[in-house]
């Protein structure tokens, strides 16, 4: 049994024979050949991408991960002393450390926006921090210990009112719940296409808002990125290219195209209607478990379930769901660390349910855990 669709989810049929097919490709003809003949494929992977998110194909890049478009999207930023971020107290390690490497680096200043009564960030503490030194909001649309779904279209109008820059991290909520750009008014949103997209891994990608490329230089450029003009200059591309670079797994972006067309046809409202419903009937299921906690905020909540178990450690309760075929996961107080501290949690079993999970599968989970409940402590 699969819990851990928010770690990397299960690979559809066609998107592991897109990728193999190109792989063997690559074996028969070279890598450069292959990349040719899947012109097709990949033009269309940028189109596929812009119609899930509601942005045009020029404002798309592919990277190969989440992490890797995102860091490329703030260090983008030219930030100055004195400069503000703010972010939530849900935000990720990841995310979060970059923050602090500016403040080190520029002399920015990082502040975390509070919570509201609801476990998610308050727009109306986010509005009333704002002034002419904030340069960025960058926030995470569920954070990775829980099914938090931040409110990230309201943050956008607050943003777009004051003309701050938003950057919203969109790892956990592509694939999983409808994402409108345009609604959301994001300026730079990446993703990535091994969570719940159901894509290979190595795949990933980034929105950027046209309108804010020209105040955007990648901080690094290549032959692909940008064009050698002359001796002394160099001329960035003119769209959201520039923060690609030349090598890249083209079976991987190719299998992102096909995920992406897959989860269009299945439909993202649907299939976002469906894991609610699963994830609501587990959390659920593991409060009727003695010594269980279910440990998700928020107004919204999506596919993450995180809870913890008393007296048993969480990678423990990992480990024997393990031992039983139940994959689940464990989100450590060092992934989110306000958050978590704001808690007082050590760390919590993550589970996460995706549209192809059943209800058979939550009832044996929730099963397991109530023996767990029920034997000696580990």
């Amino acid at each position: 049994m699969y819990l851990d669709n928010a770690g990397s989810a299960l690979q559809p049929r066609p998107v592991v024979d897109a990728v193999l097919a190109h792989i063997r490709r690559e074996a028969e003809i070279g890598g450069y050949r292959a990349e040719a003949e899947a012109a097709d494929a990949l033009a269309g992977t940028y189109r596929s991408i812009a119609g899930l998110l509601n942005c045009g194909p020029d404002e798309v890049a592919l990277l190969e991960s989440a992490t890797a478009g995102w860091n490329m999207a703030f260090h983008s930023i030219g930030f100055q002393p004195g400069d503000r971020i703010l972010t939530a107290r849900a935000e990720y390690a990841s995310n979060y450390i970059n923050y602090l490497q500016a403040a080190r680096r520029y002399g920015v200043v990082v502040e975390a926006v509070p919570d509201d009564e609801h476990g998610q960030l308050d727009v109306a503490a986010l509005a009333g921090m704002l002034d002419e030194r904030v340069r960025l909001i960058s926030i995470v649309h569920m954070p990775t210990n829980g099914g938090l779904v931040n409110p990230a279209a309201e943050v956008g109008r607050v943003a777009r009112a004051a003309g701050v820059l938003y950057l919203l991290d969109a790892c956990q909520t592509v694939g999983q719940l409808p994402v409108d750009v345009a609604e959301i008014g994001c300026d730079l949103l990446s993703f990535t296409g091994r969570k719940y997209l159901r894509a290979p891994r190595g795949s990933g990608a980034l929105y950027v808002r046209r309108d804010r490329l020209a105040e955007l230089e990648p901080p690094f450029l290549d032959l692909t990125s940008a064009t050698w003009t002359g001796p002394d200059s160099y001329r960035p591309r003119p769209d959201a290219r520039r923060f690609e670079s030349f090598e890249s797994s083209v079976a991987a972006r190719v299998g992102l195209g096909t995920a992406v067309d897959y989860a269009r046809a299945v439909g993202v409202p649907a299939a976002w209607a469906r894991i609610q419903a699963l994830a609501a009937g587990l959390r659920a299921r593991l409060a009727a478990v003695p010594g269980v906690t279910v440990r998700d905020k928020g107004l919204h909540r999506g596919g993450i379930v995180s809870f913890d178990l008393a007296g048993v450690a969480a990678a423990r309760v990992r480990d024997r769901l393990a031992g039983q075929g139940i994959t689940v996961a464990v989100s450590a107080a060092g992934s989110t660390l306000l958050d978590m501290r704001d808690r007082d949690l050590a760390a919590v079993v993550r589970a996460s349910v995706h549209y192809y999970n059943t209800d058979a599968e939550l009832d044996r989970a929730a099963a397991a855990i109530a023996e767990l409940a029920t034997g000696p402590a580990g």
